[in-house]
């Protein structure tokens, strides 16, 4: 039961309280690259998903089977880098083929998942958290969640700025920044929110 708890918690967390992107600020590029469209957040919410999920499972299992047992573990940071290049390759072929439309409505900002520093800190803090591989594959999974409800949000705060005429001092991109930051504040009222989960339920 405790174990349940401790996920929900995390959940939780992930999602709402330290949010990759509003509390973190990990993968800003593509959080303000590809957010001027719902359909297009959420093809690159999917695509970020499923390289982190299993970028986190690959660099797990080389973490602790390949560079701890050889004594090579300062090669973290660049063997996780060329992990995530290879998955990001991987995905770019898959889109390319399954969904055209999508592939070419995310451009540039495809290869760049190979950059997000969310994908490579969320590998990187899951050895630093010492979580086992199921927690890790679920605190990455709550993470891309809570990285696709903040793109998501944002896209959809976006779209409905275009309709609107607003003063040319904030056009474009600052009207974005300024719409970040206050989404960013709003998420700050979960603070606390996983500790008094802990108190609860005496975690």
């Amino acid at each position: 039961m405790d174990t349940i708890l401790t996920y929900f918690i995390v959940f939780i967390t992930a999602i709402f309280v330290n949010n990759v992107v509003l509390s973190q600020i990990l993968g800003i590029c593509p959080f303000l690259g590809v957010s001027k469209k719902i359909d297009t957040a959420l093809g690159m919410s999917g695509a970020v998903a499923f390289v982190l999920v299993l970028a986190t499972l690959v660099t797990y299992l080389i973490q602790y089977y390949v560079l701890v047992p050889c004594g090579l573990e300062y090669l973290q940071t660049i063997a996780f880098i060329l992990v995530i290049a290879a998955l990001v390759q991987m995905v770019e072929i898959i889109l390319k083929k399954v969904s055209p439309a999508l592939y070419q409505a995310l451009g540039v900002f495809l290869p760049l998942i190979t950059t997000n520093c969310a994908v490579l800190g969320v590998a990187i803090l899951v050895i630093q958290n010492d979580f086992s591989l199921v927690a890790g594959l679920w605190y990455a999974l709550s993470t891309a969640l809570g990285f696709g409800l903040a793109l998501t949000i944002f896209a959809g705060i976006r779209e409905q700025l275009a309709m609107v005429a607003l003063p040319k001092g904030v056009q474009g991109m600052s009207i974005a920044l300024i719409v970040a930051g206050l989404l960013a504040m709003a998420f700050m009222g979960f603070s606390g929110v996983d500790g008094g989960l802990k108190a609860a339920f005496g975690l």
